[in-house]
């Protein structure tokens, strides 16, 4: 087979071809380092790489035990770089951060060992902001990743590496993280899909804060809505030592489907949730006509209200995140000359937390609960709702964010994706969806969430829509004219 074709299959016909030994291990590291090699100078998303020889002795392995009868899984010989946030044993854990040590890992994240034991052959870390904070991936180590679609545009982050590995064919599925839109902003932004799943599905590493941190977590990215859910197969499962993962399991990614009959499924439009949360010009433009898509299924769409106010999920939001920065980074902060080297913008999270006192946490405690509410009395009237995954497109790449949405002034390095916020807030399943491409030939996305532990039901419907929208098989420009 081609290499330009064999990286064009989705994930879940290159395992099962992998497993009837049609396409060997070697044969799709082979094409894999090679595009990666044509491309990642350019857009910079793989960071880390391992040496090639190290990579392809270990696909020659994964073939050797196919050759006996053993399959390790639906990843068996699957190249995976794995996000710079998270620890792959060998590789430096860099978090996009100068302060990070260069040390190769001990251990594995529980995310990254469930993909090793799948068959996952780790090549390499993708590309994150510093820390993970901000949705736009640059840092002082690696450099800058650029969209897959238009390479002088932001990739988004934090899991910009990832989205843009995948959209250009270097990766057939990736892991992400999602606190502020981590999965879902970058999946808009470069035409791929990202999951955040419900709050425990996919356990954190037993050697993080266990109880306070319930606004970031792992999940799959993907080029099909399919493969995410096999990815998100694998990652999922109680583990005993993180006591807020959640026991009800998934089925096997080999026996997990999808198909279903999604007509007279309610969906509830958000629009932008709140009148006064503003859009770039063309979002709303774009994503309306494209719920259209739901209702040629059989979908019932109407618009929909989420009814707790606007600033009482900012600020739930602003305080909660500072505490979580601030008693992450606080350390580094205090010393003056480690201070100097963090991002302006870490810096202020951990100054803004130093203001912060039980009574304000405790607010913010009551705040997100009334979030969480909001989604339930939502989901008394709608089965799923949907609003844009941004609010702007993908922005020039030089910026280190952008200073407004539309004509209204950012007060934050972060407003500009409050929209995603509810959803993490509340802990709700949500999976980017692809909305189309804008006047300026940009992705953008749709946020599809359902209520807290549908995961599998608001994958079944975003399959359905991801089948029917015409967009997934749209390739970035730079695949054209490559090698065969």
């Amino acid at each position: 087979m081609r290499a330009a074709d064999l990286l064009a299959l989705d994930a879940t016909t290159l395992s099962r071809r992998i497993a009837m030994r049609e396409v060997s291990c070697r044969e799709l590291m082979t094409a894999t380092l090679a595009r990666i090699e044509a491309l990642n100078p350019r857009f910079n998303a793989i960071v880390s790489l391992r040496d090639a020889a190290q990579s392809l002795a270990e696909a020659d392995e994964r073939d050797a035990q196919l050759a006996r009868g053993e399959r390790l899984g639906w990843m068996h010989g699957f190249p995976l770089a794995v996000k710079d946030l998270s620890h792959a044993a060998g590789l430096p854990t860099s978090m996009g951060s100068p302060l990070a040590p260069r040390t190769p890992a001990r251990a594995d994240s529980l995310h990254v060992a469930r993909a090793r034991g799948a068959g996952a052959i780790v090549i390499g870390k993708t590309n994150t902001p510093e820390f993970g904070l901000g949705s736009h991936t640059y840092n002082t180590v690696f450099g800058t990743t650029l969209n897959a679609f238009d390479p002088t545009k932001s990739a988004g982050g934090s899991s910009g590496g990832a989205a843009v590995a995948l959209a250009l064919g270097m990766l057939p599925v990736a892991d992400g993280s999602d606190m502020m839109g981590s999965l879902r902003n970058p999946a808009a932004f470069n035409n791929v899909i990202g999951f955040r799943p419900s709050r425990g599905r996919v356990p954190g590493s037993p050697d993080e804060e266990l109880f306070l941190q319930q606004l970031g977590c792992e999940g799959p990215m993907a080029r099909t809505v399919e493969d995410a859910a096999r990815l998100l197969a694998v990652q999922a499962g109680f583990d005993r030592r993180v006591p807020l993962s959640l026991a009800d399991g998934l089925p096997s990614p080999d026996s997990l489907r999808l198909e279903g009959d999604v007509k007279g499924l309610r969906i509830g439009w958000l629009g932008s949730i709140w009148p006064d949360l503003p859009l770039a010009p063309g979002v709303r433009e774009l994503c309306e006509p494209a719920l259209a898509i739901f209702s040629d299924l059989g979908c019932i769409v109407d618009a929909c209200e989420l009814d707790v106010p606007r600033e009482q999920n900012w600020s739930a939001w602003l305080h909660l995140r500072q505490m979580l920065v601030g008693g992450k980074l606080g350390a580094v902060y205090a010393d003056p000359a480690l201070r100097k080297r963090l991002k302006p913008e870490a810096q202020w999270e951990v100054a803004q937390s130093l203001k912060l006192d039980a009574a304000a946490i405790y607010r913010a405690s009551v705040h997100r609960s009334n979030v969480f509410r909001a989604f339930v009395r939502a989901f008394e009237s709608f089965d799923f709702v949907v609003a844009p995954t941004a609010q702007v497109f993908p922005f020039d790449a030089q910026l280190p964010w952008p200073d407004k949405v539309g004509e209204v002034a950012s007060d934050t390095y972060h407003r500009w994706m409050e929209i995603v916020t509810p959803f993490t807030l509340a802990g709700v399943p949500t999976l980017n969806l692809r909305a189309g491409f804008g006047d300026g030939g940009l992705p953008m996305g749709l946020q599809l969430a359902g209520p807290i532990h549908s995961d599998l039901a608001v994958l079944r419907l975003g399959d359905a829509y991801d089948k029917a929208c015409g967009w997934r098989d749209l390739r970035p420009p730079a695949l054209d004219g490559l090698p065969a």
